[in-house]
């Protein structure tokens, strides 16, 4: 046995400690370290500099073209009522049903009047942050989890919350209350703040806290899937391991998987070690039938994804797994494993099969990513007081 601390422990001393070392936690089988540059591979569309006003000219509906003098100046009601036929032009799989907007101080059931202010430094400026909790048979799924991480991440963006940890949650409990979504997520912001176009905050009267319950049509879908190499740079240990707004490498990573046909693109750190996907934590079982996952050093750390390994203790004792890891990743390991999945609370576990050109163990879903997809499914669904919060609708 590779270390005498409980997973749990272990992790929480990991959690604790800031230190720009790897930090390596293990229940059996220790590797030796490997290192691997970054590979060059072709720049994603959205990067190559190449003939951009040609590609940006492309982009534009000439139909959608007018003549400044046909532009009208609305009124208020005029606003909301092209609002509203708006909304029901854009009606799609994700129904919107309540938002909560500690500046307007209320909740309101009515898509259109969910708005944010255009000079909230969250929208012109990227200074907010956010977290997402699950719905799911009337309960939250791990609320308080990724509230703690809301506020851990909004104190690394210098945003000091318009409210104590306890109203902001009760302000959230009740705005899933309102919206009688019993399946569903509930996603929520904290953002520096509405009150000018200046770079700094220091003239916005007050921060801002938003929440809005989505009822997504679509299932979870736990078919394997292929990713290929990020070729889009890695965000640095700061802001990666802070949830903040700032998605654009995370949606031009994404794009670039889409552009190749794939699910998602994983990127690798500094040193070229497996980090993360786009919006997802990685995780491998190797050969040796041991979980394996990159250190949360200078990366999101998923709610989800600590979730699962505690539940992987599971699978152990079960003897589906053999140990628990948390190391270094090398791109090497990672493709020669039995399997690989990628874990989050938007996918909950989804396998792959196909990492660039090379087939991930003999190319299906692995039985490890399906246990695991179930374990996680029914503790959403029956799991301890610590991660389901009941909603009193």
């Amino acid at each position: 046995m590779a270390s005498s601390l409980t997973f749990s422990r272990a992790l929480t001393k990991a959690n604790d400690r800031h230190s720009d070392h790897p930090t390596r936690i293990t229940r059996q089988f220790p590797f030796a370290r490997h290192g691997r540059l970054l590979p060059l591979r072709r720049l994603p569309r959205a990067l190559m500099g190449s003939n951009s006003s040609s590609r940006a000219e492309a982009l534009i509906d000439s139909g959608s073209q007018v003549a400044a003098a046909d532009v009208p100046v609305l009124d208020g009601s005029e606003v909301i009522q092209r609002m509203r036929a708006r909304r029901e032009d854009w009606q799609g799989k994700q129904q919107f049903l309540a938002m909560y907007s500690s500046i307007l101080g209320g909740i309101t059931t009515d898509p259109t009047a969910m708005l944010i202010p255009m000079d909230d430094h969250m929208v012109h400026r990227g200074h907010g942050v956010f977290d997402t909790a699950a719905i799911m048979d009337g309960f939250l799924y791990e609320l308080d989890q990724h509230l703690d991480r809301i506020l851990r991440s909004a104190s690394m963006a210098k945003i000091r919350p318009p409210f104590d940890r306890e109203t902001i949650r009760q302000i959230l409990i009740r705005t899933v209350s309102i919206s009688k979504c019993r399946e569903g997520s509930l996603r929520y912001w904290l953002s520096a703040g509405p009150g000018n176009f200046q770079l700094s905050c220091s003239g916005c009267p007050e921060s801002a806290l938003y929440a809005i319950v989505i009822q997504d049509q679509s299932p979870f879908d736990s078919g394997g899937v292929k990713v290929i190499t990020s070729s889009v740079p890695i965000k640095p240990p700061q802001f990666a391991t802070t949830k903040s707004v700032n998605y654009l490498p995370n949606v031009l990573s994404k794009m670039e998987a889409e552009e190749d046909g794939a699910f998602a693109a994983i990127w690798l750190d500094g040193d070229g070690f497996v980090a993360e996907g786009p919006n997802m934590n990685v995780g491998f079982i190797t050969r040796e039938r041991e979980l394996l996952m990159p250190c949360f050093d200078k990366i999101l750390s998923g709610c989800t994804a600590k979730r699962v390994l505690n539940l992987a203790e599971g699978l152990g004792k079960k003897g589906e797994i053999r140990g628990i890891t948390l190391r270094d990743v090398t791109v090497e390991e990672g493709k020669a494993a039995e399997e690989m999945m990628l874990i989050g609370s938007g996918v909950l576990i989804r396998p792959v099969v196909q990492w660039d050109n090379q087939l991930i163990g003999d190319g299906k879903e692995g039985p490890v990513a399906r246990a695991l997809h179930d374990a996680i499914v029914e503790d959403m669904k029956s799991g301890p007081s610590s991660v389901r919060t009941p909603v009193p609708y």
